[in-house]
């Protein structure tokens, strides 16, 4: 070696410094590369998306070639380094640790943590661009991979640390999932963000949490004068009804009222006829999930469902409606709401209807009422106060301040809330 120019040398050792930055940034960039991202690619026919996933699915070959590599190219460039050393500065006593010093700093700098910082940094990019070059250098050095790996596998089996079939893949629990779905605020819009994390949530809601509470359901009693049920039917804001017959908790069937509209004002329908054209009720647990309930309605052509406790007791109604607005929003337009949206004002205020459910106003002005208990602003104040206080009313509840501005029918109609201290 001592008859090799001594630029030659340096340049050699320059080239060996910039392949050993390769391999520890393939290192790095292929392990930190998106696999999903890269097999979609794939599939699409992106050929270095294909290599890289090749070679990801043999990790004990993709690792045994880079590290090859690294350690012998490391190794020669430790022993040009020397040699270099000693024909600049002759025969000292500190001329080889001033030698591997110098290696060891531009290894550190040159070939590790900067090309490392670069794979870390940009690996999907990298990962489509580095099969190209190790995949062929896997042909080459896969009888000496192939050797090393006999020794490799023997030691992770004593270790206990055997890789099992399929570890290549990515599996992602549903609260991962989430967690990609919130940090993928750049590529996926806003609205769409949302009903996806409205998605995740269903799987932990109840249809106890949707129901509107069997105080609030539009029933016809059907024991009522026929004047009185077809005035009802006229005026209904839904195209079911439920029908009971003289208490509420004895429900006979539900009405499709725009059938029986044309019926009841031609005069052609009374009781009798009111009974036969009645579907039978379609009850479900109070504890069923929101989305089982989805597949229930879907399988057996139903809309919707009374929701009773573990006695039979009728709880409350739920419509496939209730479970689509809480994945998608509210969008109907059948009932004559216009008040405005729920969220806080200018002066830290927020005008909320007593009906409105806790889950509802928990998300939209980022409070923490109990979900434990009451399902409504109304229910959680009443049960607060153990009575239905009157107007100008104020109470604190979880720490917010709130003041009654409507009630009716014994039930809070509007509520103001007010910011609590420190949000």
């Amino acid at each position: 070696m001592d008859e090799i120019p001594l630029s030659t040398q340096f340049a050699g050792l320059a080239v060996l410094l910039v392949c050993s930055a390769f391999f520890s940034m393939s290192e790095t960039a292929m392990m930190a590369s998106n696999r999903i991202r890269l097999r979609h690619m794939a599939q699409e026919g992106h050929r270095g998306a294909r290599l890289a996933v090749a070679l990801l699915g043999k990790t004990d070959q993709l690792l045994g070639v880079i590290l090859l590599g690294n350690t012998l190219v490391n190794s020669v460039a430790a022993m040009l380094t020397g040699n270099i050393a000693l024909r600049v500065f002759g025969q000292e006593k500190w001329t080889l640790e001033a030698g591997a010093l110098f290696v060891t700093f531009c290894l550190l700098v040159f070939s590790e943590i900067t090309p490392k910082v670069a794979g870390a940094t940009y690996p999907d990019w990298l990962a489509l661009r580095i099969g190209y070059v190790l995949t062929p250098l896997l042909r080459v050095a896969y009888p000496v991979v192939w050797l090393v790996n006999l020794f490799v596998q023997p030691l992770l089996g004593l270790l206990h640390l055997q890789p099992k079939a399929g570890h290549e893949s990515s599996h992602l629990t549903p609260e991962e999932l989430r967690a990609v779905v919130l940090e993928s605020g750049h590529f996926i819009p806003k609205q769409h963000r949302s009903i996806l994390l409205n998605l995740f949530e269903l799987e932990h809601v109840t249809v106890e949490d949707l129901m509107a509470p069997r105080g609030e359901i539009e029933a016809i009693d059907i024991a009522a004068p026929m004047a009185e049920i077809k005035a009802q039917l006229a005026t209904s804001y839904h195209t079911r009804v439920v029908v009971f017959d003289g208490d509420h908790g004895n429900v006979v069937g539900v009405a499709h009222h725009r059938r029986l509209l044309s019926e009841a004002f031609g005069g052609e329908i009374d009781h009798a006829g009111l009974r036969a054209c009645l579907a039978e009720p379609y009850y479900i647990p109070s504890a069923t999930l929101a989305y089982t309930q989805l597949q229930f309605f879907r399988e057996n052509r139903q809309t919707l469902g009374l929701v009773v406790d573990e006695y039979g007791e009728i709880q409350g109604l739920i419509t496939l409606e209730d479970i689509i607005e809480e994945l998608v929003g509210k969008f109907t337009t059948s009932q004559a709401d216009v008040s405005q949206p729920l969220g806080w004002k200018e002066d830290g205020t927020a005008l909320a209807d007593g009906a409105a459910a806790l889950r509802d106003v928990n998300r939209r002005l980022g409070l923490e009422f109990a979900l434990d208990g009451p399902r409504t602003l109304n229910g959680l104040i009443v049960e607060h106060l153990h009575d239905i206080p009157e107007v100008g009313i104020g109470v604190r509840v979880a720490g917010v301040p709130m003041e009654i501005v409507q009630t009716q029918d014994r039930k809070i109609k509007m509520v103001r809330l007010h910011r609590p201290a420190g949000e």
